[in-house]
């Protein structure tokens, strides 16, 4: 583990500075959207003006561009309030940038007091300490997103075709110094829903999304959160969805869009390039907002080496 154990470090209520436990598989100078999604969450649920008696019922990110290792700046305003509903938007932009990287609108909702009838109980899985560590998929740097979370399969593996139902727990606090909180736990695994399962070959296609829904139909609990089989819609461009759950039952839906492309690419006087292992599945944005730089590729290694997604 590094030397700050937490995803992020705060340097004051609304600026926090990211460490290398955020970063991705894809680019070393950019985070895996989990912890940040994780961080705006936060800022949701402890803002100065939240209301007492209200929970996350509903938060969808739209994730406009990579978000970098350094410096950020959160900051949240309320939209709407209503008697038993509220909509809060939550931003997060680099320190000294114009613009955020990644904007979320959360829908909270009024706790009832009362009790309520018992819903049908969702799929049931296998609990963790029936399955075994595994590693993440090969990754060209030794510590990241990939160090700070632990995976257990109880079906299914990162670089298998098919179906998998995975258990994800934290291994460092999203913020250094302070506790986990129960929805930490779920929105740092909430981006990993395309990760765990894989319906069509890694090695002919990529899947990106520009966005990511968490649906919570109760408070989380426990230090476990379970992604169960993830399914892609079909066609180019089409939303992915992952239902999760705790040992306790179902806790929270994940809906992304995902879009799909060819997975090999061609850098100017070189041969095709293929990125093997998972990280085909998250070279980058497609069209015009980013691409792949193979020229530091070496043909036959198993995942990036030196390549880097560039603007």
């Amino acid at each position: 583990m590094g030397a700050v154990e937490g995803f992020f470090e705060r340097v004051d209520a609304g600026r926090f500075l990211a460490t290398e436990y955020t970063r991705g598989p894809w680019d070393p100078g950019a985070q895996h959207a989990g912890p940040p999604a994780a961080l705006l969450g936060r800022a949701v649920e402890e803002r100065s003006d939240a209301r007492a008696g209200m929970r996350i019922a509903r938060i969808t990110y739209e994730i406009l561009r990579p978000v970098p290792i350094g410096a950020l700046e959160v900051a949240t305003s309320v939209l709407r309030a209503g008697r038993g509903t509220e909509v809060v938007e939550a931003s997060l932009t680099p320190a000294g940038g114009a613009a955020p990287v990644m904007v979320a609108r959360a829908l909270r909702i009024r706790v009832a007091e009362e009790a309520v009838p018992a819903v049908v109980p969702g799929p049931q899985v296998p609990p963790p300490g029936e399955a075994g560590a595994v590693p993440f998929f090969p990754v060209p740097w030794e510590a990241g997103y990939h160090t700070a979370m632990e995976a257990r399969f109880t079906e299914g593996a990162f670089v298998e075709l098919g179906p998998g139902t995975c258990w994800m727990r934290m291994r460092v606090p999203l913020v250094a110094g302070e506790e986990i909180r129960p929805l930490d736990r779920v929105l740092v695994a909430a981006d990993s829903g395309n990760g765990i399962s894989s319906v069509l070959d890694y090695g002919r296609f990529v899947f990106v999304n520009g966005d990511l829904t968490v649906h919570l139909h109760r408070h989380p609990v426990g230090e476990w959160a379970c992604g169960i089989p993830y399914r892609r819609g079909r066609g180019r461009h089409r939303p992915g969805r992952c239902p999760a759950a705790r040992r306790e039952g179902p806790h929270r839906a994940q809906r992304a869009e995902l879009v799909r492309r060819s997975a090999v690419v061609r850098a100017p006087g070189r041969r095709p390039c293929g990125l093997d292992g998972g990280l085909r599945r998250r070279r980058g944005w497609v069209g015009d907002a980013r691409r792949i730089d193979c020229s530091g590729l070496r043909a036959g290694w198993r995942g990036v080496r030196h390549g880097r997604i560039t603007r």
